[in-house]
């Protein structure tokens, strides 16, 4: 039985109807809190604490999956392509948006976790929260941080953009697919960026550039902001 339970097929086989059971409810409901990522995560999460299986036999059987997500984000290349007239027309506003978001959104955090009196290597852990996971990795280390703690924002903060962003949308009436692109790639990454190609061809096209040029704002911003938040301090 035990050997069934670590079966590496197994687990790989579960995920992916974990996940197809989880968009098949997310297409019939459409409420935002039933997003497959977050239902799926919850659901294997419960599996593993259930069967008594560690993380890493999990890890190790879905590493296929892994895999792909490489594949997956060069064919984001396709989209841009397909969707070039529309980043030409706005160049202006994707570098002057994501810019701001990236200044903003490290210096939010910063701000807060200085307020509560975290810790300097959780800040530096926290900070790069809206950028892709290799980035912001490569962030949070070369500041002090610790790469598992970045991981597990990255992934809470993907999650959370890409179930709050239509609720804002509809509330703050934003309908330019520009607009709402640039807000998921940069809040959100990867996972606001799967969101964004299931609301529209552009969205996701834009989205997916998004995440690029967040990542490098980022890295030019997070030094400068940190500085500058002690020296204020």
């Amino acid at each position: 039985m035990e050997t069934f339970l670590q079966s590496h097929l197994l687990w790989l086989t579960l995920t992916l109807a974990v996940y197809a059971g989880s968009s098949w409810i997310f297409s019939r409901l459409h409420l935002g809190i039933l997003h497959p990522l977050l239902v799926s995560t919850v659901a294997m999460i419960s599996l593993l604490k259930l069967s008594g299986v560690s993380y890493e036999t999990y890890a190790e059987s879905t590493d296929m999956i892994s895999f792909m997500l490489g594949p997956a984000v060069v064919s984001l290349g396709y989209v841009l392509y397909q969707q070039i007239d529309h980043i030409k027309r706005n160049v202006t506003s994707i570098l002057v948006s994501t810019f701001a978001g990236s200044v903003v959104g490290v210096a939010s955090v910063i701000g807060i976790l200085r307020l509560t009196g975290a810790d300097e290597a959780v800040i530096a852990s926290i900070a790069p929260k809206s950028v892709t996971t290799p980035i912001a990795i490569q962030l949070s280390e070369h500041s002090g941080g610790i790469a598992s703690l970045t991981s597990m924002a990255v992934v809470i903060c993907g999650i959370f953009g890409a179930v709050a962003a239509p609720y804002m949308f509809k509330i703050f009436r934003i309908s330019s697919p520009v607009a709402r692109g640039l807000a998921f790639g940069s809040s959100a990454h990867g996972v606001g960026t799967a969101a964004a190609v299931r609301m529209g061809a552009v969205e996701g096209a834009i989205s997916g550039l998004a995440i690029g040029v967040m990542g490098v704002m980022t890295a030019l911003a997070l030094p400068l902001v940190s500085a500058l938040m002690r020296y204020i301090d």
